[in-house]
C-alpha cells in the first residue's frame, strides 16, 4: 500500500473497501512445585499469583471476543451456584473462581489458570440437567486444580500478557475471517494443546469434583456422549471445543466405567434436571436464535455469506434484540460490502449492550468508512475505556482526530501507538503522520 496515498486518502475521507479491511486489520519456567492433586513434583512456568495475573490481564478480553456475559443476572448468578459448589470441594478452593455464560453460540467452555471461566450460551442450551453442567465445570476445575496451563506455559507468556504488542489471536467467529487488531490472547492461544493425558486428567478430577458435591458421577457420562454425538452430527460446531479439549468415545467409556465403579454408589443421587430447567428457561428458549446463528458462522467461515445473511435474518426475526445476533449480522453485511446496514445493525447491537465492547469497535470502524469520523471516535473511545489497551484501537482512534481535523490528539494517539507497535502499515502510517506533521525531527 502506498502509505502517502494512503494519507491524502484518508485526509480527504477518500477510504475505499480495500483500505477498510486494512483498517480491520491493522489494528523461562519458574522451576518445581509440589502438584495440589498428587503431591509430587511439577514443572511449572507461573506461580499461584502469576496464574491469576494472567487472568485478570486475558481473561476479559477473551470473554469480550466471545461477546461479554449474558445479560441474564439470573442464569450467570445459577452457574456461580453451581460452580461455588464444586470448586469448595476442589484441591484449589482458595483460587479466584468465577463464572459467566458467554453470548457466544460456538460450543465450549474453558478457564483460565486462575479460575476465571466462561461457558458459552451454544453447549449450555444442550445440555440436559444440572448434572451434566456440573461435570462440564467439574472439567475445568479440573484444567485450574492440576496447573495443566502453568505446566505448559513459560514465564515467556506471563511477559507477553504484560506487554500490549503481542497479537495472539483466536478466529472464534472473527469479522469475516479478518485478523482483528490489537493484543489478543485468546482462548485458542492459551488453552489449546491441551495433552490427552491432561485431558483425561481434567475429566477424571472432574468427576470426582462432582460426585464430592453431591451430584452422580453418570453426569460426566451424559455430557460425553452428547459431546461425541454431536461431533458426528455437526462437526463444524464444534471445531473449537475439540481443539482445545480433545475428545474421544475412548474418554466417554472411561468416564462411564469409573461411574459404574468408584463412584457407583452416586448413581441413584438427582441429577437436578427440573432445577436446571426452571433457571435456564429464559435461555433455551432463544435455542432457535442459537442455532440460526450456529448456521450463519459456520456459513461465514467458508465465506458463504449469503447463506450466513439468510441465518442472521432467521436468528433476528425469532429474537430482534438479540445482541450476538445483531452483531454478527453486522459483521456478515461489512463482508459484503453493505455497509449503511452493517453500520445500523451495529449500532443497534451497541444500543442492546452498550457494556460490552465489540459492538462500539464495530460501530467506530464502520462509522469511519462511512467517513463520519467523530462517531467513530466516540465508540472507539468507548471501547478503549471499557477495554484499555487495544494497541488497534489506539491507532482508529488518531485515524479518527485526523479526520476531525484535532491534529496534535492524533499526533498523540500515533505516537503512543508507536510505543506498542513499531512493525507493520499502521505503524508506518503512524510514523509518517508523524513525520509529515513535524514530530519526531
Amino acid at each position: 500500500m502506498d502509505h502517502q496515498a494512503f494519507a491524502s486518502d484518508l485526509l480527504q475521507n477518500r477510504i475505499n473497501r480495500r483500505q477498510v479491511l486494512w483498517l480491520l486489520g491493522a489494528s523461562a519456567l519458574s522451576g518445581c512445585a509440589t502438584s495440589p492433586v498428587g503431591g509430587g513434583a511439577i514443572l511449572v512456568g507461573m506461580n499461584e499469583e502469576e496464574e491469576k495475573a494472567v487472568d485478570r490481564k486475558v481473561a476479559p478480553r477473551q470473554f469480550s471476543q466471545d461477546l461479554g456475559p449474558v445479560q441474564d443476572e439470573q442464569i450467570n448468578q445459577y452457574l456461580t451456584e453451581v460452580g461455588r459448589r464444586l470448586d469448595a470441594k476442589s484441591h484449589r478452593p482458595q483460587m479466584p473462581y468465577s463464572y459467566r455464560v458467554l453470548n457466544a453460540n460456538y460450543v465450549n467452555a474453558y478457564t483460565f489458570p486462575g479460575g476465571a471461566m466462561g461457558v458459552t450460551r451454544g453447549i449450555l442450551v444442550d445440555l440436559d440437567n444440572e448434572a451434566e453442567l456440573a461435570a462440564l465445570l467439574g472439567h475445568e476445575l479440573g484444567h485450574v486444580n492440576a496447573r495443566h496451563a502453568a505446566r505448559r506455559q513459560g514465564q515467556a507468556m506471563v511477559t507477553q500478557v504484560a506487554m500490549t504488542g503481542v497479537n495472539i489471536v483466536g478466529s472464534l467467529a472473527g469479522i469475516g475471517g479478518l485478523t482483528d487488531i490489537g493484543t489478543q490472547l485468546g482462548a485458542s492461544a492459551l488453552l489449546s494443546s491441551y495433552s490427552r493425558d491432561n485431558e483425561r486428567e481434567a475429566d477424571a478430577l472432574g468427576q470426582e469434583y462432582m460426585v464430592r458435591a453431591g451430584y452422580p458421577a453418570s453426569g460426566m457420562v451424559g455430557l460425553q456422549q452428547l459431546l461425541v454425538d454431536q461431533e458426528k452430527e455437526s462437526p463444524g460446531m464444534l471445531k473449537t471445543m475439540f481443539s482445545t479439549h480433545p475428545m474421544s468415545s475412548e474418554r466417554r467409556d472411561t468416564a462411564r466405567q469409573m461411574a459404574e465403579t468408584q463412584y457407583a454408589a452416586s448413581n441413584g443421587r438427582d441429577k437436578a434436571r427440573e432445577r436446571f430447567m426452571d433457571s435456564t428457561v429464559s435461555l433455551r428458549r432463544l435455542k432457535p436464535t442459537i442455532e440460526a446463528c450456529q448456521k450463519g458462522e459456520v456459513a461465514m467461515a467458508r465465506k458463504d455469506y449469503g447463506l450466513a445473511e439468510g441465518s442472521f435474518r432467521m436468528a433476528l426475526n425469532s429474537t430482534p434484540r438479540d445482541y450476538a445476533a445483531n452483531l454478527l449480522m453486522a459483521r456478515c453485511l461489512s463482508a459484503q460490502d453493505k455497509d449503511v446496514p452493517a453500520l445500523e445493525y451495529a449500532q443497534t447491537a451497541a444500543r442492546i449492550y452498550p457494556q460490552e465492547a465489540q459492538a462500539q469497535k464495530m460501530v467506530g470502524v464502520l462509522a469511519l468508512a462511512r467517513k463520519e469520523p467523530a462517531v467513530a471516535y466516540e465508540h472507539l473511545d468507548h471501547y478503549d475505556r471499557l477495554m484499555p489497551g487495544d494497541a488497534g484501537v489506539t491507532f482508529l482512534k488518531g485515524v479518527s482526530l485526523e479526520g476531525m481535523g484535532r491534529q496534535q490528539e492524533a499526533a498523540s494517539q500515533y505516537a503512543a501507538y508507536l510505543k506498542r507497535m513499531q512493525k507493520g502499515q499502521a505503524a508506518e502510517y503512524a510514523y509518517s503522520r508523524l513525520q509529515a506533521w513535524g514530530y519526531g525531527k
